[in-house]
């Protein structure tokens, strides 16, 4: 390991948390992205189909947080980006037809602490400068936070986001070591872990097409259903025993539905 490499892993105070950035359009954004992030204690750097980089124009706005944005990880989808993940909150700017559980900045920082603290991984997803995150993304999230804003202008600097919620997680560590609280985490008493994101997007396939099987949900005329259902199931947070029950449960409702005469 070169010395650069050892710096980051001492420095690197969430390790389990990642900031996921959707489509960036201007790599100059992953670049503030990424010295936000280095100046509160994080490295994990994910970016979905990013437009253009790698970049110079990014490693030149990083400035000294140059090895975060040589670090992050390219992938091709918001589904690769969360593998893993236990925790998903999704930045939204505006008010949804369907309300998802909302955090603010603070009180996102204190659960993301303290779920990562519990040995969870947790994912921040932002999305796109112009248009921010599509709705089929942030039913992807357990979560939603919202960043007030003056009237006046409300758009926040994708850069200023992410420094913004990386502060708050920064601030929930400091409070907790300075009241010694890290032994009274929220996840620890519970007997399995979270179900993490891929598995859960693996039932919420299954559960849609033995809806649609049964008949009681119609593609074509869909009715808001499965994103309802989406939220029920990610305001629960199913762990993994659950899931595997409900997968179980399911697939004996599509062996009855094989055996029986049409």
């Amino acid at each position: 390991m070169s010395e650069t490499e050892q710096n980051q892993v001492e420095s690197n105070l969430f390790p389990r948390v990642r900031i996921v950035l959707v489509e960036t359009t201007h790599p100059g954004n992953i670049g503030a992205t990424a010295r936000a992030m280095k100046n509160m204690g994080l490295y994990k750097l994910v970016l979905v189909s990013p437009h253009l980089f790698p970049s110079e124009k990014a490693i030149w706005r990083s400035a000294s947080a140059a090895d975060v944005v040589e670090g992050a990880q390219v992938v091709s989808s918001l589904e690769e980006a969360l593998e893993g993940c236990q925790l998903v909150i999704g930045t939204s700017a505006r008010e949804r037809r369907i309300p998802w559980p909302m955090l603010e900045p603070k009180s996102c920082g204190e659960k993301v602490f303290k779920t990562q603290a519990a040995g969870k991984e947790v994912a921040i997803v932002f999305g796109r400068e112009a248009h921010g995150l599509k709705n089929e993304e942030l039913q992807m999230c357990h979560f939603h936070v919202n960043i007030p804003t003056g009237k006046a202008y409300s758009s926040l600097n994708l850069g200023m986001a992410v420094q913004v919620l990386t502060y708050e997680i920064l601030q929930a560590s400091i409070a907790a070591t300075d009241q010694s609280d890290q032994a009274s985490q929220e996840d620890d008493a519970w007997d399995m872990d979270y179900a993490t994101s891929d598995a859960l997007e693996h039932f919420f396939v299954h559960l849609e097409s033995t809806l649609v099987e049964t008949g009681f949900h119609d593609p074509e005329n869909p009715r808001q259903l499965m994103t309802r259902l989406r939220r029920m199931f990610n305001r629960i947070r199913m762990d993994e025993m659950e899931v595997n029950i409900l997968r179980g449960f399911l697939t004996s409702i599509n062996h009855l539905k094989a055996k029986k005469p049409e």
